[in-house]
């Protein structure tokens, strides 16, 4: 299954975050990127694929231990959007996370606030980790929306603990399925991740992400 669409990014630091992803994308050999650095600042098109996972029933194993001690995840429940953006954009931009910058405070607050929506953030030693957002507003079903960590806090099992425990209270909600997507631009061991944690590919969909000044 596939598609097709394109996305306006603002110029800010993407050039250098383009060089990242080119770089990347010569070691994987998995991507396709074009970037013009012309006088005008560039532009260029991103070519991204996007996986969809699921999982039909719960691990067996259940959530693992924490890997460390002093770790507590912690649900907001009013979620503030500068504190959202904050964990967002921080998590996100090695990885191109454009989505949620692309909506206003407003409709960002409507999300993140809505009842059926949960924004869980993974603290250690004071400091938040890494945070998933759970969507529960479709019937039967649970989307894992975000999952991640902080660049700094990659590495040690953090990311399997903060799976498993956002699994463990998506399925507490009895859905048929959990499900999830992940894209090109994301960690090049995600899609591994996922599917060692027990979920299965679906489909996948491509997507060019345009890259223009504004």
């Amino acid at each position: 299954m596939s598609g097709h669409s394109t996305l306006a990014l603002p110029r800010g630091g993407i050039q250098y975050r383009l060089a990242v992803t080119a770089w990347r994308i010569q070691q994987a050999g998995r991507r396709e990127v074009t970037v013009n650095n012309g006088p005008e600042g560039g532009g260029g098109r991103l070519r991204s694929v996007v996986s969809y996972l699921e999982m039909r029933a719960p691990p067996v194993e259940g959530p693992p231990a924490p890997p460390r001690p002093g770790l507590a995840l912690v649900r907001l429940e009013r979620p503030s959007v500068p504190f959202y953006r904050f964990l967002y954009d921080t998590i996100g931009e090695p990885w191109l996370w454009i989505d949620r910058r692309r909506i206003d405070d407003a409709g960002l607050e409507a999300i993140i606030r809505h009842p059926r929506v949960e924004v869980h953030v993974l603290y250690g030693g004071g400091e938040p980790l890494g945070y998933a957002e759970l969507d529960f507003r479709v019937p039967g079903e649970v989307e894992i929306v975000y999952c991640g960590l902080m660049p700094h806090a990659i590495g040690g099992g953090l990311g399997r603990y903060l799976l498993g425990q956002a699994l463990d209270r998506a399925w507490a909600a009895g859905p048929e399925r959990v499900w999830l997507h992940t894209c090109t631009q994301d960690h090049p061991g995600a899609l591994g991740f996922y599917r060692r944690a027990g979920f299965v590919k679906t489909h996948e969909v491509e997507e060019w992400v345009e890259i223009a000044p504004v």
